[in-house]
């Protein structure tokens, strides 16, 4: 139940992060899809509006008759493509002359200076998309049928009363606008359902993963620890063995405890404390070390005495199931080990009794430690 709802958790985590930088993001890509949208429109009737400007100067420099230009101009832009964009003439009184559709003509034009004068800017498409956000909120009572325009520019024709004026239709553009935002809605929603998705199963996949390695390496170290109980286990077992064996020692006759120490091992070893010749029982003897090219050896009572013999010239005459060569440095007494622990990468450290001294054995050495305890 705690993985379904680290899950579950997990799952709602990703999707409340990826609807909050969505609901930033959607309205930036909106509004400059939409801004680039407007000023392809508008580009393309300034142009337009340029054009018919510059033609009508062209005819009243050639002298024909007003009227007849106006004529010309009505009957060219009469029963035009008008949902996005399209172009009308007025005089300076506000009457409009020319309209694609002729019933318009005759009626005052609906012209924002403010907005004409602000269009003129750099940043023309940006004004133009506020006022179509704020058109539609103004006007949602306006059909689909009835067209919202507002001129966007206006080209004056040289010597005459006459102004070529750009017009934009308002709700065309809005309705192509909340289409954009339409397509842009279902993309990122269709984006955000996989990436959501694809996040969900990728975290249970990495999850499951990372739990069947950490069951692994809990298994691996069960089985260290078993392994060191026992090691412990075996290490009181064979210290325990070694008393007893002391014990029945002491209790056999004097000549046949000096036969067999003939021929095991020594029961002392000649040892200096500065110029004095001390020699250590061997049964007192805790560790050996060697430290700058000298041997010590310290007993269990903690006393110090040198040596100066190697640690393998000493260990020649040591009962080797009771001491062991820990390593470059050390020799061990079996009966001096307070406790082994697990080390690095699969070295042991032992923990001498009443001694602040760790003692480290290498990987390479650890199977024939584990191998004289059970002897």
């Amino acid at each position: 139940m705690r993985k379904d709802k680290l899950y579950f958790l997990t799952f709602i985590s990703i999707s409340v992060i990826f609807l909050i930088i969505a609901s930033f993001g959607v309205k930036y890509f909106i509004k400059s899809s939409a801004n680039q949208l407007i000023e392809i429109q508008l580009e393309s009737s300034k142009r337009e509006a340029n054009e018919i400007s510059k033609l009508t100067e062209s005819q009243i420099a050639e002298g024909i008759v007003k009227s007849k230009i106006v004529s010309s101009v009505q009957n060219a832009i009469e029963n035009t493509h008008n949902e996005a964009s399209f172009i009308c003439l007025f005089d300076w009184s506000g009457k409009q002359v020319c309209h694609p559709d002729i019933t318009k003509v005759g009626l005052k034009v609906n012209s924002d200076q403010s907005l004409i004068k602000s269009l003129n800017e750099e940043d023309s498409s940006d004004k133009l998309y506020d006022l179509l956000i704020n058109q539609r909120k103004e006007n949602d009572s306006i059909t689909s049928a009835e067209i919202v325009s507002e001129i966007v520019y206006i080209s004056p024709v040289k010597d005459s009363d006459l102004i070529v004026a750009a017009q934009v239709n308002l709700s065309k553009i809005s309705a192509q606008i909340r289409k954009l935002k339409t397509s842009f809605y279902t993309i990122f929603a269709l984006m955000g359902g996989l990436i959501i998705l694809s996040s969900f199963f990728a975290v249970r996949i990495i999850g499951s993963y990372y739990e069947k390695q950490l069951e692994q390496k809990n298994i691996s170290l069960e089985s260290e620890l078993l392994n060191l109980s026992k090691l412990n286990t075996d290490l009181i077992a064979y210290q325990q063995k070694v008393v007893e064996n002391t014990e029945e020692e002491s209790i056999e006759s004097l000549e046949s405890t000096a036969e067999s120490s003939k021929e095991s091992s020594k029961k002392r070893i000649l040892t200096y404390i500065r110029n004095e010749l001390i020699p250590v029982p061997i049964n007192n003897i805790s560790y050996i070390y060697t430290e700058n090219t000298i041997t010590y050896i310290v007993c269990f009572d903690g006393k110090k005495s040198t040596s100066n013999d190697s640690l393998d010239d000493i260990l020649m005459n040591l009962d080797t199931s009771l001491f062991f060569r820990a390593n470059r440095q050390f020799i061990i007494s079996i009966t001096a080990i307070a406790k082994i622990i697990k080390y690095g990468n699969s070295q042991l450290k032992i923990l001498i009794k009443d001694a602040d001294v760790e003692i480290i054995i290498s990987k390479n050495k650890a199977a024939e430690f584990r191998q004289w305890l059970n002897t």
